[in-house]
C-alpha cells in the first residue's frame, strides 16, 4: 500500500474444530465437510461523487470501469458448525467493518473476511482522498460491501454440497520482484480445490504474496488489478470460481519493474492492461501447473483460532492523521488499558495502542495464519538476517519468531490483510528512519512510512505462537 492506518474493534476469539477418532488402530471416517460458493459484484457507483481510488497518492479519482470488482466467499461447514471465507477485490477493510458482517451473521462460527490489496478499486480505508487532510470513503459504498458480503454468504450457504479437497504447492521466484533489500521473496503458490463428490470442481482458492498493483498510479479505471484476470482465466480452464488471497506482500513484492512478456515475446510496459491481463494469466497459468501435482487434502479437521492485541502506534503520522479526524477509530492506552476498554480523546503524553486480531484457521492439513497487514516475507520464513545492517535504527534488536515455526500442519500459507489492515510488518532489525540508510540509500526505505512502528512485528509473531501454542 502506499500509505495506511487501521481501525478495530475486539471481536472475540472463536475455536471448533471437528476430529475423526482412532479405534483399535483404525480411523473413524471423517464428518462429511460441505461447501457453497458465491460472489457479488461490489463496483461503485461513478458520475456522482467522486470515487477516489486507493493505494498510491492522493486525488486520483476513477473516471470508468474497466472489469468488475467482486466480493467472493467460500462456506465451510462440518458437524452442524459453519465458517465463512470472504476474498474482496479491495484495498484492505478494517475490523470495525469486519465485526458488522459477523453481527449479521450470527449462525455462523466464525466470519474470515480478507481483501486483495487492490490498488485499482475504490478507498476504503479513508486515506486517499482529495489531500491527505480529507477522507476518501464513501459510507454508502462501505455498507454496500458488507451487505453484499451477507448476501454471497447467504447464498453459498444456501447451495452447499459434500466436497472433497486437493492440494499442491509450487514455487514461482520469476513472477514476484522484491523492492527492497535484503532480497527475500514469497514465491510459494498455494492452491486448494474443491470438487463436488461427481468430480467436478466446485472453488478454487490461491494464495500469492505479490502487490495487485500492476496498473500503476496513473490509472485511472477502476479494475481488480491481476488477480481478476487469473480468476477469470481459471474460470475458464477449470469450471468454478476462483478465490485469489494475498498473502505475505511486505518487502516488497510486487510485479512492476518485473520483466513480463507476451506470447510473442514483447516486453510489456508497467501500467498497462496489456501487462496486468498477461500477469494475470501467468499466474494461473503457474496454478495449473501446479495442480498436475496434487494430492488429496484431508478435511477432517477444522478449526478457527483467533486472539485480539493491542499494538503501539508510533508513526507521527498516523498519530496526526487521527487527532486531525481522518480516521475514525478509537485508540487506547498502550501502557495502562492493555484490554483497550477505554478509548482516549486526547493520545498527548501517553503511548497510543490500536487494538487488532491475529488467528489460525485450519482446514484438515491446511494452515492458514490470518495476519491483519503486509507482512515481510522473512518474518514469515524465518530469513530475518542474522548479521549486523550497518545504517540499520536497531542493529541488536531481538528476531521475531517466524510464523511458519510456529504452524505444525502438513501444509502452510498465510492470508495478509485479514480481518483488518494495519500497514507493514516488518523486522525491526531491519527498521531504518534514521541516517545513515541501510544498503547506501540516500532516504529512507518505504515501509516504516506505514508501518505502526518497530515493535509491530515481534509482539505478532510472539501472539501467534502463543495462540498456537494454547
Amino acid at each position: 500500500m502506499r500509505f495506511f492506518f487501521a481501525t478495530i474493534i475486539l471481536i472475540p476469539a472463536m475455536f471448533f474444530a471437528f476430529k475423526p477418532g482412532v479405534t483399535n488402530g483404525q480411523e473413524k471416517p471423517e464428518h462429511t465437510v460441505f461447501a457453497g460458493v458465491s460472489k457479488r459484484e461490489i463496483n461503485p457507483k461513478l458520475g456522482q461523487n467522486p470515487v477516489y481510488m486507493a493505494g498510491f497518492g492522493h486525488n486520483r479519482i476513477a473516471k470508468t470501469i474497466h472489469d468488475p470488482l467482486f466480493v467472493k466467499v467460500v462456506v465451510f461447514k462440518s458437524n452442524g458448525r459453519k465458517i465463512a471465507i470472504c476474498c474482496a477485490d479491495l484495498v484492505g477493510f478494517f475490523l470495525q467493518e469486519v465485526d458488522a458482517i459477523r453481527k449479521s451473521l450470527p449462525d455462523f462460527d466464525h466470519i474470515v473476511f480478507s481483501c486483495t490489496h487492490n490498488h485499482d478499486g475504490p478507498d476504503t480505508l479513508g486515506i486517499w482522498g482529495a489531500s491527505p487532510f480529507k477522507s476518501g470513503l464513501d459510507e454508502k459504498y462501505q455498507k454496500l460491501i458488507g451487505d453484499k458480503a451477507i448476501e454471497a454468504v447467504r447464498e453459498a450457504e444456501a447451495d452447499m454440497k459434500p466436497v472433497d479437497a486437493e492440494i499442491a504447492l509450487g514455487g514461482f521466484p520469476e513472477l514476484v520482484h522484491d523492492n527492497r533489500p535484503p532480497i527475500v521473496k514469497m514465491d510459494q503458490l498455494t492452491v486448494l480445490r474443491l470438487k463436488e463428490k461427481t468430480g467436478s470442481n466446485l472453488a478454487a482458492l490461491l494464495f500469492w504474496h505479490c502487490h495487485p498493483e500492476t496498473l500503476g498510479s496513473k490509472n485511472t479505471e477502476i479494475s481488480a488489478d491481476f488477480t481478476g484476470y487469473t480468476a477469470a482465466f481459471l474460470k475458464d480452464k477449470w469450471g468454478c470460481e476462483t478465490l485469489v488471497f494475498s498473502g505475505a506482500v511486505g518487502g516488497l513484492m510486487t510485479q512492476l519493474k518485473l520483466p513480463v512478456k507476451d506470447k510473442a515475446g514483447k516486453l510489456l510496459d508497467d501500467g498497462t492492461f496489456e501487462k496486468t491481463s498477461r500477469y494475470g494469466e501467468l499466474v494461473a497459468e503457474a496454478a495449473i501447473q501446479t495442480m498436475r501435482k496434487s494430492e488429496k487434502l484431508h478435511l477432517g479437521l477444522i478449526q478457527v483460532k483467533t486472539k485480539s492485541l493491542m499494538l503501539p502506534v508510533e508513526n507521527s503520522i498516523y498519530q496526526l492523521a487521527w487527532q486531525m479526524g481522518v480516521f475514525q477509530r478509537n485508540i487506547f492506552d498502550f501502557e495502562r488499558d492493555t484490554e483497550g476498554s477505554n478509548p482516549l480523546k486526547s493520545i498527548k503524553g501517553i503511548r497510543a495502542a490500536l487494538k487488532t486480531e491475529i488467528g489460525h484457521l485450519r482446514l484438515g492439513d491446511l494452515g492458514i495464519a490470518l495476519i491483519p497487514g503486509e507482512i515481510y516475507p522473512e518474518l514469515v520464513l524465518g530469513k530475518v538476517s542474522m548479521e549486523t545492517i550497518e545504517g540499520a535504527d536497531f542493529p541488536n534488536a531481538e528476531i521475531e519468531v517466524d510464523l511458519y515455526s510456529s504452524m505444525k500442519t502438513k501444509y502452510k500459507t498465510l492470508v495478509g490483510l485479514a480481518n483488518d489492515e494495519i500497514g507493514y510488518i516488518l523486522p525491526k532489525k531491519q527498521w531504518d528512519v534514521k541516517p545513515p540508510f541501510t544498503y547506501g540509500l540516500k532516504n529512507g526505505p518505504y515501509g516504516e512510512i506505514n508501518s505502526l512502528g518497530p515493535d509491530t512485528a515481534s509482539l505478532i509473531s510472539k501472539a501467534f505462537a502463543k495462540l498456537l501454542a494454547d
